[in-house]
């Protein structure tokens, strides 16, 4: 595996730096403000955008470009994340209605969660999480279940890299970390208590292909009225589900077994 990175000079380099560009919260955005947000030359810009669009990666307007859908028909053929979507979502929900809180299903990916997927209803709390967004590994209940189960090297890395404060509680101690990990590895289960964002509180368990984190689950609730020790069991039951199905599937799926 490299670490090599993609060269920005290229056209490939140059389509996605204008892709990575969008924000969350942008509508659409102009010719202009992409040339500024990628440091590219306004031709340039222009000229790669009309190709993106002509493959329906970007959609043009008379108010600029934004995303197009095919980036989202993309993503969906993405089978490993298909698949454990496909698998884990009856158990999001079942757990969605057993506490009528907010639940999500994050993978790592480097240094940070992707949650691919985020279920609640009227009364979910305020949460930063989105579906496709990143949050950091040390902060988050989904993140500490999966970096828990990671390798030595990986979890050394990280804890003794830079830990920002996100809220007052949170823990960027490593000592304290590691030992938060080791009880996360003996019980199952991880707890974030206002780590990532003031008011909420989260606990996730890791769903595991043997030792190796394939995913996480959580549930988030608001300090105020959550409690998130009283759901360790049926987190994680459902975690344990998925891991399971994932198994059968993959065992029947190879040629070899």
């Amino acid at each position: 595996m490299t670490d090599r990175k993609l060269d920005e000079r290229s056209v490939l380099g140059r389509a996605i730096l204008i892709l990575e560009s969008f924000g969350v919260e942008d509508r659409a955005v102009g010719l202009s403000e992409l040339a500024r947000r990628t440091g590219l030359p306004k031709a340039t810009v222009h000229r790669i955008s009309q190709d993106l669009a002509a493959a329906r990666l970007l959609t043009a307007s008379a108010e600029g470009y934004r995303l197009g859908r095919g980036l989202f028909e993309l993503g969906m053929r993405a089978a490993a994340e298909r698949t454990l979507l496909e698998v884990a979502v009856p158990f999001l929900q079942d757990l969605y209605t057993r506490t009528g809180e907010t639940v999500h299903l994050g993978v790592r990916d480097g240094d940070e969660v992707v949650y691919i997927s985020k279920l609640g209803g009227h009364r979910q709390a305020r949460s930063p999480s989105r579906v496709g967004g990143r949050m950091p590994l040390y902060c988050t209940a989904i993140g500490k279940a999966l970096l828990a189960h990671s390798d030595p090297l990986t979890i050394d890395r990280i804890l003794t890299g830079p830990l920002p404060r996100r809220t007052p509680r949170t823990i960027v101690a490593p000592g304290l970390l590691r030992t938060q990990l080791e009880h996360i590895l003996d019980q199952g289960i991880a707890y974030e208590y206002e780590e990532s964002a003031t008011g909420i509180v989260c606990l996730a368990a890791p769903i595991l292909d043997g030792t190796d984190p394939v995913a996480a689950i959580s549930v988030t609730g608001p300090a105020t009225r959550f409690r998130p020790e009283s759901h360790a069991v049926p987190v994680r039951a459902a975690a344990t589900g998925i891991a399971s199905i994932l198994a059968r599937r993959a065992t029947r799926n190879d040629p070899n077994s």
